[in-house]
């Protein structure tokens, strides 16, 4: 059967590995298992949440509010704009799907930096478009803007403030000064799923979506419950943009796209900033452990603004012998060999689990 050929050398996202995988695979008991590969929250969800869903369920039979209008008019309340400036999607790169596929085509490039989140090149290659890289693996602003100024048929450049999967983050002051450079027809996405993390350890880093929508018309700013408010598992992010974007994209979103346990337990960890703030500042107190054991060790790391960690190491270890060592051990991180890099991401866990970690990997590395 033959396929859209764009599908060809489109490669399929590899998400990070279950641990009912793990269970299977290497006979360990899964509450022996410890997953740091996909940067969830450690502390699971708010008690609230928890609560709030278990009366939800009853509804199950029912499709959601599709308006969506309780969980955008917390949002709009949060971030200070209208409700006509907020899409929500089944995560947030659902919602950076849509962005790309409304304005991407085969006659247009899309400017990334060199290593970043992988779906940004999938959704980009669906629509037959070209990818753009950095030659750096952080963002680097300047070649960013040397690229977009040699091609003139980029139609969007994406952003991910924090990076997903290094950590880094570009100064607020210095993503304002690269969009003074960028036409008012190029599309700006500002991936900000890490945000709460960066700008509880920087105000520098702190990305207001109120301000740069104003300011930059052409730019959509996204975020997601699935980090710092414990909510993976339910799929819910969303996009804040100028209305004329938004009216765009909700043409390629499909009805009841969320659910409405997913909308109740949204609404309700916005209400809980406690737990938020507390997973947050936990989370950092933790990755100090993480900085001096690599400097106890005497390998290099990469400065993390978010909720995860890479480890990088030279010619003498193998990234991938050792993430596959440890996930034989019940232990799984995120290896970065298909990023062409020499590391593992490991999302910083609980006391407890880091621990181990450590001990782990001692035995590993040593």
């Amino acid at each position: 059967m033959q396929f859209n050929s764009v599908l060809d050398n489109l490669k399929t996202y590899e998400a990070g590995k279950p641990i009912e995988l793990v269970v299977r695979e290497y006979g360990i008991e899964a509450k022996d298992v410890i997953k740091l590969a996909s940067n969830e929250n450690p502390r699971g969800c708010s008690q609230k949440v928890i609560e709030a869903v278990r009366e939800e369920a009853t509804k199950m039979n029912l499709y959601p509010d599709d308006s969506m209008y309780e969980l955008k008019e917390a949002l709009a309340h949060k971030y200070n704009v209208s409700d006509k400036n907020i899409i929500i999607g089944s995560g947030s790169d659902q919602v950076i799907e849509f962005a790309i596929h409304a304005k991407a085509n085969a006659n247009t490039k899309v400017l990334i930096a060199g290593v970043t989140f992988a779906m940004y090149e999938i959704y980009t290659l669906q629509t037959g478009a070209k990818v753009l890289k950095t030659p750096s693996a952080q963002h680097n602003l300047k070649e960013m803007l040397e690229l977009y100024k040699a091609n003139s048929d980029i139609s969007i450049v994406v952003l991910c403030l924090p990076n997903n999967p290094l950590g880094e983050c570009v100064d607020t002051k210095d993503v304002y000064a690269f969009l003074d450079e960028i036409h008012p027809e190029t599309l700006v996405i500002i991936d900000g799923a890490y945000q709460e993390y960066a700008r509880f350890k920087d105000a520098a880093k702190k990305i207001e979506p109120s301000d740069i929508i104003a300011k930059y018309p052409n730019t959509i700013y996204t975020g997601t419950f699935s980090k710092a408010y414990g909510l993976g598992g339910m799929r819910c992010g969303y996009g804040i943009a100028q209305p004329e974007i938004i009216k765009a994209l909700l043409k390629l979103r499909a009805p009841f796209n969320i659910t409405n346990l997913t909308l109740k337990a949204a609404i309700v960890a916005l209400r809980d900033q406690d737990f938020v703030d507390a997973s947050v500042r936990e989370n950092f107190e933790q990755m100090k452990a993480y900085e001096a054991f690599a400097k106890a060790l005497g390998f290099r790391i990469i400065e993390s603004y978010t909720n995860f960690i890479v480890l990088e190491f030279d010619a003498r270890k193998n990234s991938g012998e050792i993430a596959q060592k440890l996930m034989e051990k019940g232990i799984i991180v995120r290896n970065l060999g298909s990023y062409g890099m020499n590391a593992i991401r490991v999302t910083i866990g609980t006391p407890e689990q880091n621990s181990r970690f450590f001990e782990c990997f001692k035995t590993l590395y040593m």
